[in-house]
């Protein structure tokens, strides 16, 4: 028998459906999706956004990402979203999501680009660190 891991996806083919949006448009709005989401303690969140090899995040995605962060922020707690980047072409492989390389980050109303190269799980504790 097979120990699952926790953070392991349970049902993965389930997590490969396609999620169709379609039949939810509000103007020009459709929903997105957030790859990750951390809610830590109460205290913080932490929302994570992957792309293959450097591909854009779509305008209205980053936006929306964009204003959660700010709007949380505004309520007094911290926030973070990491938009980050994998090389894993194969659908079938699995991606290692805490070495992910951050491309850019919102943090205090602003999106920055990391002077160094940082991992998703190095950006992760040094954020909590600060909370």
């Amino acid at each position: 028998m097979e120990i699952m891991q926790r953070g392991q996806i349970l049902f993965r083919d389930r997590a490969r459906q396609i999620k169709d949006f379609s039949g939810l448009l509000f103007g020009n709005i459709t929903p997105t999706d957030i790859d990750g989401l951390i809610e830590y303690h109460g205290k913080a969140y932490v929302f994570i956004e992957l792309k293959l090899c450097s591909a854009q995040v779509p305008y209205g995605q980053k936006l929306a990402f964009e204003r959660l962060v700010d709007d949380l922020r505004k309520a007094g707690k911290p926030a973070l979203c990491i938009i980050a980047e994998h090389d894993i072409v194969n659908t079938e492989d699995a991606i290692d999501v805490a070495n992910a390389l951050v491309n850019e980050y919102r943090y205090k109303g602003e999106w920055r680009i990391p002077r160094n190269q940082w991992t998703v799980k190095e950006m992760i504790v040094k954020f909590l660190e600060l909370v």
